[in-house]
């Protein structure tokens, strides 16, 4: 494999690369054969669907029939099922004798994690940006990160073929931007592709539709460097994924910044807590494609998976026995919300799940916080309680979700912020909020924001009917506010959101206004008790579910909660009576999603999640406790 050495000293001392990739001072050393590249851009806005396309006109599409022929990365169940990138995943190219190596990463701002140490792997990303829309809050998150490694971008504006693209007015925001940012003038400097990913073609023109992704192949090559490699040097390698398979165990997948790696190669481990640990290479892989191929040798620069590495972990660096150096370890945002995990203590625990004990929990999350870096794990006092940090409501949902499909059974609290203190003061997560409704709903929009502490950024009109509010919004009072964005604009309200910073923390916590149906008895519901019940509110169950004592029906349409009896029989009489003979009419219940549960409940109740259902119940079930428990807190206070 070629290398090359060019002259670049201002760039290697000016960021450092020199100590972390064992490069000379004065010398820069870059393979010419590889390019290392990251799609990044906001949720929805194409990134998975140009690299389907890049894989077909480069001919390593290669999918079975009944395999999905789509978004062919997004090989999770949720993610085909939500239309996002959960996991960052790799693959590569060929094109003209270079393979390109691509990583897919998440546009969601709670998987932000993935996105972080995936930069450290790269060279070069393309920014993607909606030429409908323009960049948007994780536009802004992940261009920040890129920037500040010093990253070469390429800005491709992509969904040309929307009917309402606007892509001078969204490039034009690009440029904003990158300003606001503090991007350096060789960066502001950047490539310009306009593409259309769904119907595979790219130009360098605006107004010139391309007929194929030649011109972003072409940039790629002329604008992203290839990797700083030292073959000659002790052996480097930065771990940024972990995969596991149940015949090698644990894979770690990383690039090599220096020296050689070959399989059976005797290596040091050395982990982030300062450990050194010896372990041998059992199997070496590449990427090819959408497939992982065994191979003997990789070399500085190559993106490449190990097995034998057992105790691996996110961020360890995989050195020579000889010559052991460690890499710069990986910076990762903290977590922003927490919730309590616990095991299902509910009257219908275990009909439904093959894992309800503690101790099947408690495995359950270590071996998730091993892989998932943006996760944070914490034993509470008392059995089976669990206290779990994470990135954010979609970050510790999808985690619920996936644990709820593996036949999982645990009851879950409402998020809580992570405060942080500083000098003395308390400060609390911010949000950047970006709002898109129709102005026959403006009104409303902005009166839920202001009651929720929401402080206006900026306000500008889409089109003759549209409206984009930007808010900063902190974290706790965002809770619950997408469901109703929904309800109040009759569906057609947007809204995104990613992390800002933090702020000293002000005003009260917006809960919710109303209150709660809880059912009085355990039993079966009965379409007669819902019959006179459902004038109280919205019902959550229909006729036949089991009910027990504690369990939350339905939402009140009043403040304060109110104990009912779900399961009230018709009495039997032998009167009769035109008003006993009515059909009764009930309306639909309304299933609550898991995120939407997540966010209707109040610090006192639980989610309960079983593979087959979501229930939401009180914490404490006996009303008697309950009141006992309320009138301690009043006392206390």
């Amino acid at each position: 494999m070629g290398i090359s050495c060019l002259p670049f000293a201002d760039e290697v001392n000016s960021r450092g690369l020199d100590k972390m990739y064992n490069v000379p001072p004065l010398m820069e050393l870059r393979r010419p054969n590889i390019r290392n590249i990251a799609i990044v851009a906001h949720v929805d806005h194409g990134k998975t669907t140009l690299v389907d396309a890049m894989l077909k006109q480069t001919g390593e599409f290669h999918v079975k029939a009944e395999a999905a022929q789509e978004q062919v990365l997004d090989s999770n169940e949720l993610e085909r099922e939500r239309g996002i990138t959960i996991l960052a995943k790799n693959t590569s190219v060929p094109y003209k004798g270079i393979t390109i190596n691509i990583v897919d990463t998440p546009g969601h701002a709670d998987f932000g994690s993935e996105v972080e140490r995936i930069l450290r792997m790269v060279d070069g990303v393309l920014l993607l940006v909606d030429a409908q829309d323009g960049p948007m809050p994780q536009t802004k998150f992940v261009l920040r990160k890129s920037l500040g490694l010093g990253l070469s971008p390429i800005v491709v504006v992509n969904k040309m073929d929307r009917p309402n693209a606007r892509p001078t007015q969204s490039l034009n925001d690009v440029f904003s931007l990158f300003i606001d940012l503090g991007a350096t003038d060789p960066q502001m400097d950047f490539p310009v592709i306009y593409a259309a990913g769904k119907e595979g073609w790219a130009s360098r023109e605006r107004d010139r539709k391309g007929t194929d992704l030649v011109p972003l192949f072409e940039t790629i090559l002329g604008h992203v460097p290839g990797p700083l490699a030292n073959p000659d040097g002790p052996l480097q390698m930065l771990v940024t994924m972990l995969d596991h398979s149940p015949y090698l165990g644990k894979i770690g997948v990383g690039r090599i910044y220096s020296g050689r790696i070959r399989k059976t190669d005797t290596v040091a481990l050395l982990k982030h807590d300062g450990q050194t640990l010896t372990a041998k290479v059992t199997q070496l892989m590449g990427h090819f494609g959408l497939a992982r191929r065994e191979i003997t040798e990789a070399v500085a620069g190559d993106i490449v998976a190990v097995a034998g590495l057992e105790g691996v972990d996110v961020g360890d660096t995989v050195a020579s026995v000889e010559n052991p150096e460690r890499l710069p370890p990986l910076a990762i945002e903290e977590p922003t919300l927490s919730m309590e995990f616990s095991i299902n203590n509910s009257p219908l625990a275990g009909r439904e799940g093959k894992f309800v004990t503690s101790r099947q929990l408690r495995t359950r999350l270590l071996k998730e916080a091993e892989t998932n870096v943006g996760l944070r794990l914490e034993e509470l006092p008392g059995e089976g309680r669990f206290k779990v940090a994470g990135r954010g409501e979609l970050h510790l949902a999808i985690l619920i979700e996936t644990m709820r499909r593996e036949g999982y059974e645990l009851s879950v609290s409402r998020p809580e912020v992570i405060m942080k203190e500083e000098k003395g003061v308390k400060l609390e997560p911010i949000e950047h909020l970006v709002v898109d409704v129709e102005t026959a709903y403006q009104g409303v929009a902005l009166e839920s924001l202001g009651r929720r502490g929401a402080r206006m950024q900026n306000m500008h009109t889409e089109g003759s009917t549209h409206l984009r509010l930007e808010y900063l919004i902190p974290t706790r009072n965002l809770m619950g506010f997408k469901s109703e964005l929904l309800n109040m604009t009759r569906g057609t309200g947007l809204m995104h959101h990613s992390f800002h910073g933090y702020a000293p923390r002000t005003g009260e916590t917006a809960g919710r206004s109303t209150g709660v149906l809880v059912a009085k008895d355990a039993g079966t519901s009965t379409g007669y008790a819902l019959d006179s019940l459902q004038g109280n509110g919205v019902m959550f169950i229909g006729p036949g579910a089991d009910v027990y004592e504690g369990m939350i029906i339905g939402q009140r349409s009043r403040e304060g909660d109110l104990v009912v009896n779900p399961c009230r029989q018709k009495a039997m009489s032998n009167m009769r009576s035109k008003a006993a003979d009515d059909a009764i009419v009930l309306t639909p219940p309304r299933e609550l999603t898991l995120e939407q549960a997540i966010e209707f409940i109040e610090s006192d109740e639980l989610v309960e999640v079983t593979p087959k259902n979501l229930r939401l119940r009180k914490t404490i079930l006996v009303r008697s406790s309950r009141k006992r428990a309320e009138k301690k807190e009043e006392e206390a206070e």
